[in-house]
């Protein structure tokens, strides 16, 4: 931040409306959502797993969220945290700290151009780390292109439900 600047602070809406998606969505749409967002039963055991997990609140809702992601798709550290009204940062350092990977698939969040970001604590530098190939791996195994300089092709996975 340059020197002299202030953060603008940003008030949190009060209102109790349901998100704007789910307002417009009709009949087909939910339908579409629904085979593509994991049914509760799919991923039933690692929510479970969370909910009686001693970590944060924050974490819960973090990890809980990202068993959303299906299969051969990727979302960005900050769709997730646009959902969750927080920041790109904190989301990462709870999907740092996720004891129950790769069931609870942390590696199917990348940073917003598509850099793989990190993978078990560990950052990247270039697409290479301690881990990143791990992360590749997991990714190529669900489906998921990733070019010659480690960057995943394709638009991200955004479509959370609360």
């Amino acid at each position: 931040m340059a020197t002299g600047m202030k953060r603008k602070r940003i008030a949190k809406s009060t209102s109790k409306s349901t998100h704007p998606l789910k307002q417009r969505q009709t009949a087909p749409t939910r339908n579409i959502v629904a085979e593509i967002v994991p049914r509760p039963e799919d991923m039933g055991p690692q929510l479970e797993r969370i909910a009686a997990s001693n970590r944060t609140t924050f974490e819960k809702k973090v990890w809980t969220l990202l068993c959303q992601i299906p299969p051969g798709c990727v979302s960005t550290y900050g769709l997730m945290a646009s959902h969750m009204g927080s920041s790109p940062r904190a989301v990462g350092n709870a999907l740092r700290r996720n004891p129950f990977a790769p069931q609870v698939p942390c590696h199917r969040v990348v940073a917003t151009g598509g850099a793989l970001g990190g993978f078990k604590g560990h950052p990247s530098k270039n697409g290479e780390g301690v881990t990143i190939g791990e992360k590749k791996l997991l990714l190529r195994k669900e489906g998921v292109k990733i070019n010659e300089k480690g960057v995943v092709l394709g638009t991200p996975w955004s479509a959370f439900v609360s």
